[in-house]
């Protein structure tokens, strides 16, 4: 006869393995997590800063175009895209509070709603300038390791936590032994690639070494890409009053 005591031991072996794979499953969320996060603090700092970005679109019987931005940031959530050169749209600004986003052109009298997805310059989106938050815009999941230019790295799924980020999903290259960017693939909503970033050229940059240049590379038409450029990052006070709509018409460039 079964006492009660070898019956509950029972229940609690059989349980035991459910048990592991929920522990496994949370530490397996939780490294994909914390991967995200290490790369997005070296791709950009959590600090207020400003940073120049140089593009230069290349495509098959066409002339390259060269275009070149300032990034002003605070924290992951607010961003001021402006456009420098060329001379013809100098004084155009994206101003992007959480995922809302709007274009300032100083030929009309008020910003413009925009979406993050919407194509700025080359293959670059509106949201690959004016946000960058991977950890905070996607779940994502470790899918295995992979060798990337002969580095090891960590393979992760990014899936849209909400709706209206830039890309639905992103399949994920991280270097396993010091978390920096190699590679991302971008998908449209029906799961169609549309495009693939390299991360290269790291260097020092506003005290950290990050990425200094991303080739941006479009999936469906072959042989048009953009190459974006980052310098002169470094630190900056931005006041909470910059990232409204009504102080665009105000901004000095």
């Amino acid at each position: 006869m079964i006492t009660s005591w070898q019956r509950t031991a029972i229940i609690v072996l059989l349980c035991l393995p459910a048990i592991a794979s929920k522990v496994t499953f949370a530490s397996e969320a939780d490294q994909a997590q914390a991967i995200v996060e290490k790369a997005d603090q070296i791709r950009f700092p959590r600090e207020s800063f400003q940073v120049d970005v140089s593009i230069t679109n290349t495509a098959p019987d066409r002339e390259a175009e060269h275009r070149k931005y300032r990034i002003l940031s605070k924290g992951s959530d607010n961003t001021l895209v402006i456009t420098l050169e060329p001379a013809a749209d100098k004084g155009q600004v994206l101003l992007m509070r959480g995922r809302d986003l709007w274009i300032y052109m100083p030929s009309l009298s008020q910003p413009v709603r925009l979406a993050l997805s919407q194509r700025l310059t080359g293959q670059v989106a509106n949201g690959d300038l004016a946000r960058a938050n991977f950890a905070g815009d996607y779940t994502p999941t470790l899918t295995g390791t992979e060798k990337v230019d002969g580095q090891p790295c960590q393979t992760l799924e990014l899936v849209a936590a909400e709706r209206g980020v830039t890309y639905p999903r992103v399949n994920y290259w991280v270097n396993e032994q010091n978390m920096r960017p190699c590679k991302a693939e971008f998908f449209s909503g029906s799961d169609r690639l549309l495009k693939v970033a390299t991360y290269t050229e790291f260097k020092p940059l506003g005290g950290v070494v990050r990425p200094t240049r991303i080739v941006i590379t479009d999936a469906i038409r072959s042989g048009e890409q953009s190459m974006l450029e980052y310098s002169n990052m470094r630190r900056v006070d931005l006041p909470d009053k910059m990232f409204t709509k009504d102080y665009l018409k105000h901004l000095d460039y």
